[in-house]
């Protein structure tokens, strides 16, 4: 019994712990991985480090609570105090590192941002670049990400370029989701289930749960994916 005891406090302490860390997560704000400043990165193990000793101590789990809350205080201390001071944010978050810039490669740099030369021509290479010659410059973001400026005759051609004035470009809506009509969003661009059915009807669709999704566009399109069991070819097996 005395087994099972314990083994209910500590699904009670691991809840109450997922409880809090998403608190804080949605209090503090969502961020990848890849987007977190080195001291979110150091915060974040620092409290999920707090959380697991939480689920598991089950004498004085209000100590490992009590410190979890006070990171994340912090933590949202700090970027609310970072958003304000341009001094501070510095401190924490860093600057941006020019790695490349007018075809010349700066050694300091890529040895302040922890880079060696293979590593940063491999992050060339996935950006897409295999020649340096295509590159304006290159950048380290704060957030760990190369940010890269391809030269004139080498970056994407554009409408302007071109002398074109394509139409405006606007958001798609889904209107069904899993075969689940969203009422809200039929409302926010003035229809009701009615007129949607009667668009389905007109497809070959009897009711929304023969869509597996439905989005409507800018212009007044509607785009209809049905639900499959599987692709009719397997490329991949």
């Amino acid at each position: 019994m005395q087994i099972y005891s314990e083994v209910g406090k500590i699904a009670i302490t691991s809840l109450v712990s997922i409880v809090v860390l998403f608190g804080l997560c949605k209090l503090v704000g969502q961020r990848q991985i890849g987007q977190m400043s080195l001291f979110d990165y150091v915060t974040s193990i620092t409290i999920g480090s707090i959380a697991a000793e939480l689920a598991t101590d089950l004498e004085a789990w209000w100590q490992p609570l009590t410190a979890t809350v006070v990171y994340g205080i912090a933590a949202l201390c700090i970027d609310w105090f970072t958003c304000k001071s341009i001094a501070l944010r510095r401190f924490f978050n860093g600057r941006p590192v020019v790695l490349y810039q007018n075809g010349r490669l700066y050694p300091k740099n890529l040895l302040r941002a922890r880079l060696d030369l293979n590593e940063f021509l491999s992050q060339c290479r996935v950006a897409g670049y295999f020649d340096l010659s295509q590159l304006e410059s290159a950048v380290l973001e704060t957030n760990g990400q190369i940010s890269f400026l391809p030269t004139a005759q080498y970056r994407p051609a554009t409408p302007s370029d071109l002398q074109l004035s394509p139409q405006p470009e606007g958001l798609w809506c889904a209107l069904v989701l899993d075969g689940s009509p969203l009422a809200d969003n039929l409302e926010a661009i003035g229809h009701n289930p009615a007129w949607l059915q009667e668009q389905l009807t007109a497809r070959g669709y009897k009711s929304p749960k023969e869509v597996f999704l439905a989005m409507y566009g800018p212009q007044g399109q509607l785009k209809l994916y049905p639900r499959q069991c599987r692709p009719e070819r397997d490329w991949f097996e």
